[in-house]
């Protein structure tokens, strides 16, 4: 008698927009797929959570973070679990690639055949403006063996998932990098901001997330060497599912937003190693590539940087479920977690008419970095603005979440109720220059441009966390509630839109609390 099968929550989907079906996938083609396991400690995680939250002192066995070996042995996958799993696999042809009780992750590997009988799923070829992909509609759906423990399959469904936050300013090549111009080097910037100065984020590690292209190490030596950076950041590339350090060549594509990330964290924080994870462009690659750097024993992250993203629309909730637990569990082990807040205003890119917010950044455990623009007068801001150059320019992302709750230190913040049922938590947390044209000048496959989105303050602000970390000899962690509790150390920025929401004193949903004062951070945290 067959066993009877359950949906996973959260895990319909529906077919790309403009899409169609061109039929069954070949049965035999082969790919792997990501299951998410329970933790075996259920919800106990909460407690250090709200410690870290609330400032509560840890005490005697009740630390403030945890190392990854105890955070392995106290709330990853259980042994048992993970064998369920793995006979569940052998009895359905499936061959087990790839284990991790940390990660809460299998990972599996066998034919379109065997894994849309496991997984009561059909799936198929679909083709849309922008190439085809392998798709599925409906639940995924698992045996009575297995529906408490794995709460999420990611893989049976590969279209692109996220994309990258920046906007490249004008035509390529002949940029003038001196400092009276109206760009920026990131080094400029972090003088503006006043980055705390006598560290270089020694010690530090910064994790990067990129869903494409990829970096030649000639183009950074040559571009940290003009930009006079010392010591010439280190910079090593890490394999995700199959995701290579591979650039196109084209300064126009992914490699743009690869190499903007890394010159951006590596200008300001020279001495952090640069760790760079590349994955493919799937729900299931970005998330395994959070997973990989929040549990790199080997590099050990500090803070980790993500410029990719989209509305939360586009997510289904089995993801934005385990990527919010992946970032709790970044806050138990004092990882900061940085994420660009969109560029396409208010609307995040959607054309329904509503304001939509973007995801990752919409995680109330990820610091959601939004965009001003900023006029320098010699060594210091003269003027800060939300970033906004309309519909064909960009503009922050920003707005409340339909899918998070507000959290407790966003409670005096005065974040507008969401446009739709349920949700509350405000985006973005702070912000800092993003519009192209007070951008960031850096060096793309051979071509000098300049570059900005809110791609770039998620790097930006990374490498103020690793600054602070060196300085105060410790990670500082998940610092949104220490934020929200003492907003001083940021510029207000009181001027702008994004769309539907306008710039005030205080929180808002276009640059947050604000762009950094790094030497007031530093002291506050």
């Amino acid at each position: 008698m067959a066993s009877a099968r359950h949906p996973i929550q959260g895990s319909e989907r529906s077919p790309l927009p403009g899409s169609r079906s061109l039929g069954a996938a070949d049965p035999s083609e082969r790919l792997e797929v990501t299951l998410r396991l329970r933790s075996r400690s259920g919800k106990r995680l909460q407690g250090l959570l709200d410690r870290i939250i609330t400032g509560s002192p840890g005490g005697k066995g009740r630390p403030r973070r945890l190392t990854r070996r105890q955070y392995e042995t106290a709330h990853g996958a259980a042994p048992a679990d993970l064998k369920k799993v793995e006979a569940f696999a052998g009895q359905n042809g499936l061959a087990v690639v790839e284990k991790s009780a940390g990660r809460r992750s299998v990972v599996l590997s066998g034919t379109v055949a065997a894994f849309s009988a496991a997984f009561g799923v059909r799936l198929e070829t679909y083709e849309h403006p922008n190439g085809t992909y392998r798709g599925r509609t409906g639940p995924v759906q698992v045996p009575t063996q297995l529906k408490d423990i794995v709460e999420g399959v990611f893989g049976l469904d590969n279209r692109p998932q996220a994309k990258p936050h920046l906007r490249i300013r004008g035509s390529q090549g002949n940029v003038q990098w001196h400092a009276g111009g109206h760009s920026f080097t990131p080094v400029q910037l972090a003088r503006l901001y006043h980055f705390p100065t006598g560290v270089k984020g020694a010690g530090q590690c910064i994790g990067i997330i990129e869903l494409g292209g990829g970096y030649r190490p000639a183009d950074l030596t040559t571009y940290f060497t003009e930009t006079k950076v010392s010591p010439t950041p280190q910079v090593t590339a890490v394999s995700v599912d199959h995701g290579q350090n591979h650039p196109t060549g084209d300064p126009n594509g992914p490699d743009a937003e690869v190499m903007l990330d890394i010159e951006v964290a590596g200008a300001v924080a020279p001495g952090a190693r640069i760790v760079v994870y590349f994955a493919p462009n799937t729900d299931r690659g970005f998330l395994d590539a959070v997973t990989s750097a929040v549990h790199d024993s080997r590099n050990k992250p500090s803070v980790i940087s993500i410029s990719w993203g989209g509305p939360e629309s586009t997510w289904t909730p089995q993801a934005m479920r385990a990527f919010d637990q992946a970032f709790q569990a970044a806050a138990a082990l004092g990882i900061t977690v940085c994420c660009a807040s969109g560029d396409d205003g208010s609307s995040d890119g959607v054309k329904d008419g509503q304001p939509h917010v973007d995801f990752p950044a919409s995680s109330p455990f990820a610091l959601g970095c939004g965009g001003t623009r900023v006029t320098a007068s010699g060594n210091s801001i003269s003027s800060e603005v939300v970033w906004n150059d309309g519909p064909s320019g960009g503009a922050t992302g920003g707005g409340v979440s339909r899918t998070f709750a507000l959290p407790s230190w966003q409670a005096g913040a005065h974040v507008p109720p969401p446009s739709g049922a349920g949700g509350g938590r405000g985006v973005p947390d702070v912000a800092g220059d993003a519009d192209p044209a007070t951008g960031y000048r850096v060096r793309v496959d051979g071509t000098e441009t300049v570059i900005g989105g809110t791609s770039a303050v998620a790097p930006l602000w990374s490498a103020l966390v690793a600054l602070i970390n060196q300085r105060k000899g410790h990670p500082v962690g998940y610092i949104n509630p220490r934020l929200y509790g003492n907003s001083r150390p940021l510029n207000d920025i009181t001027s702008g839109s994004n769309g539907a929401f306008q710039a005030s004193l205080g929180w808002d949903p276009c640059t947050g609390l604000g762009s950094p004062d790094g030497a007031k951070l530093q002291s506050a945290l």
